[in-house]
């Protein structure tokens, strides 16, 4: 069902009050989602994004309640990842001719997914498209925001910023907008999304919202393609993706770890008690890898000034589950933080140095040598466990 936006602009999306995976098994989304499409009316009408593919039979019952399909003059596909595409197989067979804007890396995906050789029109920063009633879209390039062919489409006069995957949150929502959902679950998933999607291109990130800046396009409303868009608190959302792309930190700490036998449990839970003995007024928190979820876990990494990483030696190296968040923690590029490394070994111990060197090779600062125990830890080694927490919290 098509709600309205503002003016002549509609939402056409859909609601997914079910989801708990997204990207496969990679991203919880304990919230749900949505897949935000919209239908600017103007003396043209133009479709921007979307569904995603399970999705696409409902799409295309409710897209012609609200314009006849022969009627719409142009699609704008911002990105082409099939959460935003997905229904492009079906639409573009009632209107084969009808052209398709996206920018050159969009035509190429686009083509990949669909295998389709529709009426492309490839866009570049600054092109436009006339809509009527002296109003305009303005194309505006985001790549690896997240994807190469990611751009966004400024809408003139109702000054409406459609950001794709820019600026959104994984959180179901029928009410449209941020300032009408739960601001603490808001707040929760816009920064989750950061860390876990964006965060890898941050420096393009900063300079795309730089750029934005210098454009001096008027937003009054930014229009994501998933969860509630924006239209209070504009200058609060684009100011936090400026400060949580450069080398964001929060007064936190976070301690990862997994364990066999419970010994590198007991010794995280009692540096734990050394931080907090140090400093009241840090943020500590402690995942158990194989039991936290992931994308939880980065979020926390994302926002701490210091991260200590717990795994006995098994096999000569480290637990799958510790060894699989320091890859994730690799690609996300969570780095710049103070770290080190812990926990127990049987019989050759091996674990611990290669935490130490993963953690430089990753570009952390890696503040000491850590602490290592063979076999389970007694008394005196909780003690010192508790010790070096103290110490460390001094290091960071």
């Amino acid at each position: 069902m098509a709600k309205k936006i503002k003016n002549n602009v509609y939402w056409m999306g859909k609601v997914d009050w079910e989801l708990r995976r997204f990207h496969g098994e990679e991203y919880s989304t304990d919230h749900g989602s949505t897949y935000n499409s919209y239908l600017v009316k103007e003396e043209k009408t133009v479709l921007i994004d979307t569904v995603w593919e399970p999705f696409s039979d409902e799409f295309m019952r409710e897209l012609p309640h609200e314009i006849e399909l022969n009627k719409i003059d142009a699609v704008i596909i911002n990105h082409s990842e099939i959460d935003h595409s997905g229904a492009m197989a079906d639409l573009m067979q009632y209107i084969p001719d009808v052209p398709v804007y996206c920018t050159p890396n969009g035509v190429k995906a686009l083509k990949g997914h669909y295998h389709k050789n529709w009426n492309f029109v490839p866009v570049r920063t600054g092109d436009t498209l006339a809509i009527g009633n002296g109003k305009k879209l303005i194309f505006i390039e985001a790549a690896m925001l997240h994807w190469p062919d990611t751009m966004f489409t400024y809408l003139t006069g109702d000054n409406i910023l459609f950001s794709n995957d820019a600026f959104g949150q994984h959180m179901a929502t029928d009410k449209l907008f941020a300032d009408r959902v739960d601001q603490s679950v808001l707040w929760e998933e816009e920064i989750k999304y950061y860390a876990n999607i964006l965060c890898p291109t941050a420096k393009l990130v900063d300079r795309k919202v730089k750029e934005l800046r210098k454009m001096n396009l008027l937003i009054e409303m930014i229009c994501t393609s998933h969860g509630a868009c924006w239209r209070q608190n504009i200058e609060e959302v684009l100011a936090k993706y400026e400060l949580w792309s450069n080398s964001y930190k929060e007064n936190r700490i976070t301690i990862v770890y997994d364990s066999m036998w419970g010994g590198t449990r007991a010794m995280a839970e009692a540096i734990a008690k050394g931080i907090r003995l140090a400093d009241d007024d840090v943020d500590l928190i402690v995942h158990c890898l194989s039991k936290s979820d992931k994308n939880d876990v980065m979020t926390d990494i994302f926002r701490s000034k210091a991260l200590l990483v717990g795994s006995p030696s098994h096999n000569k190296c480290l637990l799958s589950s510790v060894a699989a968040a320091l890859e994730e923690v690799r690609g996300l590029g969570l780095t710049g933080k103070k770290a080190a490394a812990f926990g127990c070994y049987g019989w050759s111990g091996e674990a611990q140095a290669r935490l130490s060197s993963i953690l430089k090779d990753t570009g952390f600062d890696v503040v000491d040598e850590g602490m290592k125990n063979i076999w389970e830890p007694n008394n005196d080694i909780l003690d010192a466990c508790i010790e070096y927490g103290k110490a460390f919290a001094l290091k960071v």
